[in-house]
């Protein structure tokens, strides 16, 4: 070691030792008459400090603070734990720094030994009351009782006694005296006592108040589960009852509650006011019934009815870590028989998957965006993962196994292991994991004592520093802020990867009778935690993994690989068992094909994606039952991009030449179109498509299906009839002109031929008929693949009419015949497929019909809104909820369109912009001319969307059309899921489900555009 003459380690010395700024040291450690030879046992232990320069300052500001300084030298140079233990604790924390500054006395709370014990629960009771003059023996001890100070005196006197303790258990804690377990412990049990000496001193403030109460404090979350952090709220919950009233008299319930209440707003002031020692923590009650809506107090009895009416599954998850802390301690114990017996029964309720995936939600939820790889607590990998799994399998498997039911997380998954529900090793794992993280989360709240389970960001000025100091303290000492950040990154990995295989790897074992030397879930175990994750049938769902996982087969050992993270997934989706059942016929459908389990296993985004779909959408599982192969489009975004009109008639016009028979090359167009319907209904699933777009995917797909089959059924009759005799055209109408097709929607067409020059109209016509009949056959021929439904009733004279006109006749029927709502209907028309000239022209007959010059007149205005109001009272079918139907409905898709159309009517023979067959277009264009506000024209612009997400969501989910929201809540709540209403941030005091939540969008939106359409439709 380098030395000067004298020999004082020099500063280079120092900087060897740790010390960052090692001529400063050199000064500090002589001015404060520390020996710094090379044998210095205090420079030893400074060295061995966290951060060696903040310990030796902290050490000489006590020094210089102290009345004796000699006294604390001399103690240092005799007693090596008392080095250790003060250097540490100055080298890690500023804030029990500046408490030794503050009573520089108290470094002897560090020294002998019961510096080095662990006290019990109830010395460390005892000593708090004592420090308060309560009697610690009196069931209601009362401050003061031994002296009179004042109260203010008293609560200063109980605040600094706390951090004395502190300060000690802090001392053994960084020495590694104390393990977390027990570190833990006692700042819980310590927490306790000083809610204890609190009430004491509110009691004291209050005398009448405590006269006419019982008052018991219930801990919950970490303080409840003897497992709390150095700073960390301390939930809690309040039960009282009316003391035994003199005389007899009978007990006014409603004031002893009143009296609770003061005595306990007095108690939690204590812990979180501000004096010389700080804030301590916060007392927050925010767990009990209501929530922060409900009263501060309450009696047995109204908890009692809270929680077997009213409480949700999380409440009772919350729940699970319940233990009397302070208080009248009968009561507390009454509370707990009430409370246990419905917390052990809640995995029961019906309710109980999606309460707890909500709960999870809320959780990733509360992450500031940027943070979540910072974060101890929330952030994935971290501590709440890991709570999370060891509550949700004592939820399932503790309604049963009594020795499954304690609060605290690592004495539930030691419970867990050892009675066979979780793996020895992963139990061990997560026990390592999860130590490691509250050991760090602990250093990182002892720096200043307050509330953080964010990691240092490396890029802050003082990030390198910190990082550092958290690495030394953990014992990194080569390069320890890489050693931590590696360190870190392997426990949050294998934290999740422990999260997703305790609660499904077991399930595997259960059902795929693999060899393992651990205790295998029984039957009845393995259904009860499938019916947790939400399965309805958790036979069925067993016996669809078994099939899949049983086996030597490469195939089986992937899908022993896949299932634990696809369990997970299929839990969360809206219809797990349709999801595990879809996902075992892709899989079969497939067979040993190589790329689609190895797909599956190296892209964790199509597993999981394919886990959504297959349990959200029944329409989307049977287009994939119908081409599995499919499953590849959901490895890439672009694959999964609307493709355009040109590109998809490319590939028509490709497969019409690759086939002999008109059959064969329209059922691979038709194929190319189910291909096309399963991109989009995953683009919408999967929010990568809006709902403008999934309409004009629609559209334009149906509409190149119809050209190709135009294209070869007229091939074949002219063919037939050896000459071509009239050129031919199909027509869109309605959603289908519009652009706007859904996925239950027909294809509403007419039909249009010209006979050619010196052509019989007669042979013409029957040659026309014979095109379309043959394109109708073609279109709807039994096929694997989904048929395209064409409806010609929007053709003059409906039905009545003939199927086929020339465009001779339509000239003269519109001409002659034509009534406003078949000029209103022609708005949507738009000539698709078939002669580009016959389509051009047709096109220029009916736009002088659909945009009248002038305007239509006032007579066809009243004709107009007749006709809307007829339709609303007639054609709602019977029994439908006129606030529900998505069509016809109150602010639904025709109340917004038929606005739309009336502005068209009136005024698209001045506004070019306006003559387009898109609602939204129309919408807009009228917005830009001055006909509609800007701010009506997004209302209904809003609900239109809104109702037609919803519309085409009703299919993807059910499998079939419908045009009403279904009255099946459950159903509903898939649809939610389906539109991404599930992924709202909820409120922890507003138990809204997706349902309700879709439920009131919809009312809302349709409500105003109501009022819109009635004011603008209506009115002049």
């Amino acid at each position: 070691m380098a030395r000067d003459e004298r020999g004082t380690m020099t500063a280079g010395a120092l900087a060897r030792r740790g010390f960052g700024d090692s001529a400063r040291a050199l000064r500090l450690l002589s001015e404060a008459g520390i020996a710094a030879g090379p044998d210095s046992a205090v420079v030893d232990a400074l060295a061995q400090a966290p951060d060696p320069d903040r310990a030796l300052l902290g050490l000489v500001r006590v020094l210089e603070a102290g009345n004796d300084p000699i006294e604390l030298l001399e103690a240092l140079d005799e007693d090596r734990d008392l080095r250790l233990r003060l250097c540490k604790v100055l080298g890690t924390s500023t804030a029990l720094t500046d408490h030794l500054v503050r009573h520089p006395g108290d470094w002897r709370e560090l020294r002998g030994a019961d510096a080095a014990r662990a006290p019990g629960p109830e010395e460390l009771r005892l000593g708090l009351l004592h420090t308060v003059g309560a009697d610690p023996h009196s069931p209601a001890p009362v401050a003061g009782t031994s002296d009179n100070r004042p109260v203010a005196e008293l609560r200063h006197a109980l605040r600094v006694a706390y951090r004395r303790r502190v300060l000690r258990l802090a001392g053994r804690d960084l020495i590694g005296a104390a393990t977390l377990d027990r570190t833990a412990a006692e700042l819980s049990d310590l927490a306790a006592a000083l809610l204890e000496a609190s009430l004491a001193v509110a009691r004291a403030e209050h005398p009448e108040d405590a006269a006419l109460c019982r008052l018991a404090v219930i801990g919950m979350g970490k303080c409840g589960g003897r497992e709390l952090n150095y700073v960390s709220d301390v939930d809690v919950v309040f039960v009282a009852e009316p003391a035994e009233a003199e005389g007899g008299d009978p007990p006014d319930e409603q004031r002893a509650m009143r009296a609770a209440t003061r005595l306990a707003t007095a108690m939690m002031r204590i812990p979180s006011d501000t004096d010389a020692e700080g804030t301590l923590w916060e007392v927050d009650p925010a767990l009990r019934p209501e929530g922060r809506s409900g009263p501060l107090v309450r009696p047995l009895s109204g908890h009692r009815a809270y929680y077997e009416r009213w409480a949700k599954t999380w409440e009772f998850q919350a729940l699970l870590k319940a233990r009397p802390l302070a208080g009248d301690s009968a009561l507390g114990r009454a509370y707990m028989d009430v409370i246990t017996p419905m917390v052990w029964h809640s995995s029961a309720r019906k309710d109980f998957v999606e309460d707890v995936q909500a709960m999870r939600r809320r959780v990733l939820d509360h992450i500031p965006a940027g943070r979540a790889e910072r974060e101890l607590k929330l952030g994935p990998g971290g501590l709440r993962d890991i709570e999370f799994s060891v509550q949700l399998l004592q939820l399932v498997h503790g309604r049963t196994d009594e020795r499954l039911r304690s609060g605290n997380t690592l004495e539930a998954l030691e419970a867990l292991s050892q009675h066979g529900y979780v793996g020895r090793r992963d139990a061990a794992g997560l026990a390592d994991a999860y130590r490691f993280l509250r050991r760090l989360e602990h250093l990182l709240q002892l720096e200043r004592l307050r509330r953080t389970h964010l990691v240092p960001d490396p890029s802050d000025p003082d990030g390198p520093d910190q990082l550092r100091l958290l690495g030394r303290a953990l014992g990194f000492t080569a390069d320890p802020v890489r050693e931590l950040t590696a360190a870190r990154r392997r426990v949050s990995g294998e934290v999740r990867r422990l999260h997703e295989k305790l609660f499904y790897r077991p399930l595997l074992n259960a059902v795929a009778r693999l060899p393992d030397e651990e205790k295998r879930l029984s039957p009845e175990q393995a259904r009860d935690r499938m019916e947790a994750l939400g399965f309805a049938d958790p036979a069925g769902a067993l016996r669809h993994l078994e099939s899949l996982t049983s086996g030597l087969s490469r195939r089986a050992a992937i899908q022993r690989t896949l299932l634990p993270v696809m369990l997970g997934w299929f839990s969360d989706s809206p219809d797990p068992d349709a999801g595990l059942l879809g996902f075992r016929q892709v899989s079969e459908a497939l067979g040993t094909t190589p790329w689609y389990l190895r797909l599956l296993r190296d892209d964790v985004r199509v597993a999981e994606r394919m886990a959504w779909l297959l349990g959200t959408s029944r329409y989307v599982t049977e287009l994939l039952l119908r081409a599995p192969e499919a499953v590849a489009m959901l490895a890439d975004d672009t694959d999964l991009a609307r493709r355009g009109p040109g590109v998809l008639a490319a590939e028509a016009a490709a497969a019409l030449r690759r086939h002999d028979t008109a059959e064969d090359a329209v059922a691979a167009v038709r194929a190319l179109r189910r291909r096309e319907l399963l991109r989009t209904a995953a683009a919408d699933l999967l929010g990568a498509a809006p709902v403008q777009d999934v309409g004009t995917a629609l559209t334009d797909i149906a509409a190149v299906t119809i050209d190709a089959a135009l294209r070869a059924a007229r091939s074949r009759v002219v063919a037939a009839d050896g000459e071509e005799l009239t050129r031919v055209c199909v027509v869109a109408m309605g959603r289908f002109g519009g652009g706007e097709l859904t996925y239950a929607s027909d294809a509403d067409v007419m039909y249009v031929h010209d006979p050619l020059p010196g052509v019989d109209i007669a042979a013409a016509t029957r040659q026309a008929m014979a095109v379309f009949r043959e394109l109708a056959r073609l279109l709807e021929m039994p096929a694997a693949e989904p048929p395209l439904q064409v409806d010609t009733d929007l053709r003059p004279e409906g039905r009545s009419g003939p199927l086929v006109r020339t465009l001779e006749s339509y000239a003269a029927y519109y001409r002659r015949w034509s009534q406003v709502w078949e000029s209103q209907a022609l708005l949507r028309a738009r000539p698709i497929a078939g002669d580009p000239g016959l389509r051009e022209a047709f096109t220029d007959l009916i736009d002088p019909f659909r945009y009248p010059a002038g305007g239509i007149d006032s007579s066809s205005v009243l004709e107009i809104r007749k006709l809307k109001a007829r339709m609303e009272a007639e054609r709602l079918p019977r029994g439908a909820d006129p606030t529900l139907h998505t069509k016809l409905g109150r602010g639904g898709l025709s109340d917004v369109e038929w606005v739309a159309q009336l502005i068209q009517l009136r005024h698209a023979h001045e506004c070019p912009d306006l003559r387009t067959t898109g609602t939204l277009e129309a919408l807009e264009a009228a917005v830009a001319h001055g006909f509609l506000g800007a701010d009506d024209g997004d209302v209904l612009a809003e609900a239109w969307c809104l109702a037609s997400r919803v519309r085409g969501m009703v299919m993807l989910v059910r499998g079939r059309g419908g045009d009403s929201l279904p009255h099946d809540l459950r159903v509903r709540a898939a649809l939610a899921a389906g539109m991404g209403l599930d992924d709202a941030e909820e409120d922890a005091d507003v138990q809204e489900g997706p349902a309700e939540r879709l439920t009131q969008l919809y009312l809302n939106a349709t409500r105003r555009a109501r009022a819109v359409m009635e004011r603008v439709f209506y009115d002049d």
